[in-house]
């Protein structure tokens, strides 16, 4: 298994601790992030169990929503410019269940990057679809073990902020 970026780790957990705490409880660990690729580990411990004592959903979902937002989040980090990034829909397909550390994996950099470019260029919201892998390396090695598809949307935000109460 690869050596934990623990750099990127720490500021992953600062950030989590700060903007979204559930994140900070699972302590994920970043494994690689690049302009290409993430690998975000999970570690497979009392707090991430399910009643089975298999990897719980929102542990799931939390991995795959890190595997490709932090990607996405390093892009937009890169270009210095204020983009909003969310996901609009999850899909999962649960192929075994996860009972030990848990690698998720995204290699959509390059897509992502595009569509970086792309609402950087016209300003409009631009939405596409990122797949992680989630793998158990000490349980199955290489054996995919549940497949998440994000809807990933980014968006330039203009530099005046609209009053809420003017929408209303």
């Amino acid at each position: 298994m690869k050596q934990v970026l623990w750099k990127k780790t720490l500021l992953l957990w600062f950030f989590a601790w700060r903007k979204i705490p559930v994140i900070f409880f699972i302590h994920p660990r970043v494994l690689e992030l690049n302009a290409n690729r993430c690998e975000i580990l999970i570690p497979f411990r009392n707090r991430v169990k399910n009643h089975v004592r298999s990897m719980y959903f929102g542990a799931l979902a939390v991995g795959a929503d890190l595997a490709g937002g932090l990607i996405a989040m390093e892009a937009i980090a890169r270009s210095r410019k204020k983009v909003n990034l969310l996901f609009k829909d999850i899909q999962g397909d649960f192929l075994r269940r996860v009972e030990g550390d848990a690698v998720f994996s995204c290699e959509d950099g390059p897509l992502i990057q595009e569509m970086l470019a792309e609402t950087l260029a016209n300003g409009q919201r631009v939405n596409n679809p990122v797949t992680i892998l989630v793998k158990t390396p000490k349980i199955s090695g290489d054996d995919i073990v549940a497949r998440f598809v994000l809807t990933l949307s980014l968006k330039t935000i203009n530099g005046k902020k609209s009053n809420r109460l003017e929408r209303l």
